[in-house]
């Protein structure tokens, strides 16, 4: 009877005020605030459009997760968040974001071996909504980068569902994308393979926080091609992507 009530009471909140009210009387007032800002950038990213901003001067973050495995729909969770913000060919060193996860089940042996995040590590981490949380504040209306991008934007785009049912709207960049059109005919387009290619210093690899600053610089190199090929704005660059 009483988790009969509890859904009634839902439903009724819902029909009065929406999804928001409904979801905080399940779940409490701090996840629910929590998901109202999630929305609520969701809500603005759609206004604005960044085509038209100048390369050298856009503010980006690059990011990475580290995951239990390759597939949400089928459990895999979010383990790690790591992210580095750009502006324009600077690399903001000080901006920063990086936070486990802890993803509610075990993480398997194989994953830890690669990442270094053991069960122990994310027992006592914050739980996913709270991180997604403090991760979409730091992006804010932002673009972001990220490589080999498909399994990031899956894990991210699932964990927005999940907890404040919006899709994605930021737009994601894959320096995949951006390395076969510069250099095309690669055999590998790898994150190892570009770093080793530009000159990069590869450090600490699967690590989310390593792992998007390494992409940044990869961006940063690309960026200075970009420019000298006379690719000034987003808008320039999604244009010769599209023909590659």
């Amino acid at each position: 009877m009483n988790e009969r009530k509890g859904v009634g009471r839902m439903w009724h909140l819902y029909k009065m005020g929406g999804i928001t009210p409904a979801l905080a009387s399940m779940r409490g007032v701090q996840n629910a605030q929590q998901m109202a800002f999630i929305r609520s950038i969701s809500k603005e990213q759609r206004k604005d459009s960044i085509m038209d901003q100048p390369l050298s001067e856009m503010e980006v973050v690059v990011f990475d997760l580290e995951t239990t495995g390759f597939y949400p729909a089928n459990g895999d969770e979010i383990i790690s968040f790591g992210a580095v913000m750009l502006k324009g060919g600077q690399l903001l060193e000080e901006r920063t974001f990086y936070s486990l996860v802890n993803p509610k089940r075990s993480v398997p042996r194989p994953i830890s071996e690669l990442t270094g995040i053991t069960n122990e590590m994310v027992r006592d981490a914050p739980e996913l909504m709270q991180v997604l949380h403090d991760f979409m504040a730091f992006v804010g209306k932002r673009l972001l980068i990220a490589h080999a991008s498909g399994h990031d934007k899956q894990f991210l785009n699932s964990a927005l569902w999940r907890t404040s049912k919006v899709n994605l709207t930021h737009r994601v960049l894959d320096t995949i994308m951006v390395a076969k059109w510069l250099d095309s005919g690669r055999a590998s387009y790898h994150l190892d393979d570009l770093l080793e290619q530009s000159g990069i210093v590869i450090g600490q690899r699967h690590h989310a926080l390593e792992d998007a600053v390494m992409t940044a610089r990869l961006w940063l190199h690309y960026l200075k091609r970009m420019l000298e090929r006379n690719v000034v704005t987003l808008g320039d660059l999604y244009a010769y992507l599209s023909k590659h």
